[in-house]
């Protein structure tokens, strides 16, 4: 191998011809003459046994040159990168740019980690979300949870809203029965809005042994296009109303939906852990804005395989979370009208930016100095242990140490910038309106 040529271009690619000795070139022919005579017919010779030079005769000297390159190219790319002082961030891509019997010439693009600048990344300002719960938003959790826990009875009286009736029905259009406009012994809560419009509207004021004409009109858009639009009649029979009734609110319910002995105490709970909910994600979404804007401040000529390579994370994990809820990939392609690689572009302006943000965490954690120690790292893998209930040393094999290492000094330096970034209130209605009315 000689390293004719090494020459960087933008995109943070260096560009390396290669040159491939005359020897070098001729045992990779040879290589792929052994690889390849086996798949090779020649009249007069057993299958795989045709002498080289004969396969040569008939098909060209060049037969096997296609192979060879393929055989030959890797050990010479690797020599040349590392020669160069290269470390490449994505596949390389290469063109042969001359071949002969005496060997060949290639060029090979690689794509290596740009110089990346980063300024004014403290007092970076983003919007907080300020964090309240309202009593009223504790009242409607509890009383969701009364009514999960009610009790239900038959009642004697005319069906109300909030009432489930039991009934049979079946539907007519024009005086005919549709298909699957028929049920038996059915439980329909009045109110719910889970039938058509205006159906449970009719059940109402009706009780058990009743039979009544409930008359709707589909609406336009039904998902069955044979009844949208049209006027229906249902043959209904009440058999039974059912009333519930919620548990009374007081200690006694407390007790019996949580840990605590009191309303009281049930409710500062609810509070707090709704509370501390919001405030997470409050937070959450300041730092993701804040990171958003560093990415902004971060300049660096990015090479296009960096930002595939994330791209293609982001699809594979994708894919990973359908399996997880039990889709196939294959499955959500088919639903989503997009192929895997329609889905990577879709994600590349995504990519891009955790890629300029991981590049600016980088160049941050470089500035500051940031260091981890190897305590810092040894609870990194006992909570990854923890959390996926494995062996702590299998962790440590399983794991890179390094890319460990750089995730914790992301993480130190991403704390760095959020920590120092300024928390500004979110725009009032009258100045957000303004401000549209100003951009447009």
């Amino acid at each position: 191998m000689n390293l004719k040529n090494s020459e960087k271009k933008e995109k943070s690619i260096v560009e390396l011809t290669i040159e491939v000795s005359g020897d070098e070139f001729k045992k990779a022919v040879s290589d792929a003459y052994y690889k390849q005579r086996g798949k090779v017919t020649i009249p007069g010779f057993r299958k795989g046994k045709a002498p080289r030079n004969i396969i040569e005769h008939l098909y060209g000297e060049s037969f096997f040159w296609e192979d060879a390159v393929n055989i030959s190219y890797p050990a010479a790319y690797d020599a040349a990168v590392k020669e160069a002082g290269l470390e490449p961030v994505g596949n390389a891509t290469m063109e042969v740019s001359e071949i002969n019997a005496d060997g060949y010439t290639f060029v090979a693009k690689v794509p290596v980690m740009p110089e990346v600048s980063v300024e004014d990344y403290k007092g970076i300002e983003a919007v907080k979300i300020p964090v309240n719960v309202e009593e009223s938003e504790i009242d409607s959790t509890i009383e969701n949870m009364r009514r999960r826990n009610a009790r239900i009875e038959s009642v004697d009286r005319a069906a109300q809203n909030g009432d489930t009736a039991v009934i049979d029905f079946e539907g007519f259009v024009d005086g005919v029965a549709f298909a699957g406009g028929k049920g038996e012994q059915y439980s329909l809560e009045l109110g719910s809005g889970s039938f058509i419009p205006g159906f449970e509207d009719q059940i109402v004021g009706h009780s058990a042994g009743e039979e009544i004409d409930v008359n709707v009109t589909f609406p336009t858009e039904y998902h069955a296009e044979d009844l949208a639009g049209k006027d229906a009649v249902f043959k209904v029979k009440i058999h039974e109303v059912k009333e519930s009734i919620l548990p009374e609110l007081d200690d006694e319910f407390a007790k019996d939906v949580s840990e605590f002995d009191t309303l009281a105490e049930f409710r500062a709970d609810m509070l707090k852990k709704m509370t501390e909910s919001r405030e997470a994600d409050s937070k959450a979404m300041f730092e993701n804005s804040v990171l958003e804007k560093l990415a902004e401040k971060v300049k660096a000529d990015i090479p296009d395989a960096m930002i595939d390579a994330e791209a293609e994370s982001m699809v594979e994990n994708l894919a990973f979370r359908m399996s997880q809820q039990g889709m196939s990939f294959d499955t959500y392609t088919k639903i989503t009208g997009m192929t895997a690689e329609q889905l990577m572009v879709e994600q590349r302006p995504q990519a891009e930016m955790r890629v300029r943000i991981q590049l600016g965490l980088d160049k941050i954690a470089e500035i500051e100095k940031l260091e981890v120690t190897d305590e810092e790292l040894d609870a990194e893998y006992k909570k990854i242990a923890e959390q996926y209930n494995m062996d702590v040393e299998k962790v440590k094999m399983s794991m890179s140490e390094k890319l460990m290492r750089e995730d914790i000094l992301r993480s130190k330096a991403n704390d760095l910038v959020c920590a120092a970034a300024v928390a500004t209130e979110p725009a009032k209605p009258e100045e957000k309106a303004e401000q549209e009315k100003t951009e447009d």
